[in-house]
């Protein structure tokens, strides 16, 4: 079927089939090793036409969503050759165009201003490996949860110090993300005394914690356990325990954005046509 024709389809029911069909194709392209910046590059050509095929002709939604994160949270979003790419970035392009919205132009700021910046309006979307948590949704709404985790404790592979818990972690430097639930177990540890507050080292990206754990500026990171699983297969770093949070990760928007809806049902779609299991076979397997 030409792609030029599903703007001509009106009833709703023939522009979902044909909607799947797209998708499906997607995955059968990706299926057989098409490049990721090639397929990314095929999903953002047919955002507009899938957004045409979920409304009729005097419906047509033209409405961009600002998409923000923050880089150095490898394999959810990092930089590539100058190029954000990652599980959250794919995701969010993913569940953006099939809603129906064009995606607008990534905006790669610090942490802890994701939250103001999407108050401000200054981005639309958060996709940034955020936790839903009480604190954060006193100010901001989350989409339904894309993702469980967990914390894990990052040492030096090889090295001397070999923690097995939480108590081993005494009288050490510690080294976590500002603003981020890693930080909130740092945090914890100098609380109850294990951890001095001068030993609680806090870092714009993981990237950089992860850079001074290798050089031996601090004895170990805290960060989110898919995460360590990355650093740990890129760098002379491991994974020597997980403490259990039970964390879920969601996209934030403002609480008045009536566009949530529509993202949530995009995630729902993505999860019961299989696009989902695929995007995290991708970046996860």
């Amino acid at each position: 079927m030409p792609i030029t024709a599903v703007g001509m389809i009106d009833h709703p029911e023939q522009a979902r089939n044909v909607q799947q069909w797209l998708y499906r194709s997607i995955g059968m392209a990706r299926t057989y090793s098409m490049d990721r910046r090639a397929y990314m590059k095929t999903v953002g050509a047919l955002g507009a036409t899938t957004a045409i095929a979920g409304c009729s002709s005097s419906e047509e939604n033209t409405e961009t969503i600002v998409p923000g994160t923050n880089s150095g949270f490898p394999p959810f979003e990092y930089t590539e050759d100058g190029e954000l790419v990652g599980f959250d970035i794919e995701l969010a392009e993913t569940v953006i165009d099939r809603a129906g919205y064009e995606v607008g132009e990534w905006q790669d700021i610090a942490f802890e201003s994701l939250i103001p910046s999407v108050l401000d309006g200054d981005i639309d979307l958060i996709a940034a490996g955020m936790t839903i948590g009480p604190d954060r949704q006193e100010q901001i709404d989350f989409t339904d949860p894309y993702w469980e985790s967990s914390q894990a404790v990052l040492v030096q592979e090889g090295g001397e110090f070999q923690p097995e818990s939480v108590e081993d972690l005494e009288g050490v430097r510690v080294g976590a993300q500002g603003g981020t639930t890693g930080e909130g177990e740092a945090e914890a540890l100098v609380e109850d005394g294990l951890v001095a507050e001068d030993d609680l080292r806090r870092y714009d990206n993981y990237t950089l914690a992860a850079q001074d754990l290798e050089n031996g500026n601090v004895d170990a990171v805290i960060v989110d356990e898919p995460v360590a699983g990355s650093f740990a297969g890129d760098r002379a770093v491991a994974i020597a325990f997980v403490i259990d949070t039970g964390e879920q990760f969601g996209m934030g928007m403002r609480p008045d954005d009536e566009r949530l809806s529509d993202l949530n049902d995009a995630l729902a779609e993505l999860r019961d046509d299989g696009t989902y299991d695929e995007l995290v076979g991708e970046w996860f397997e």
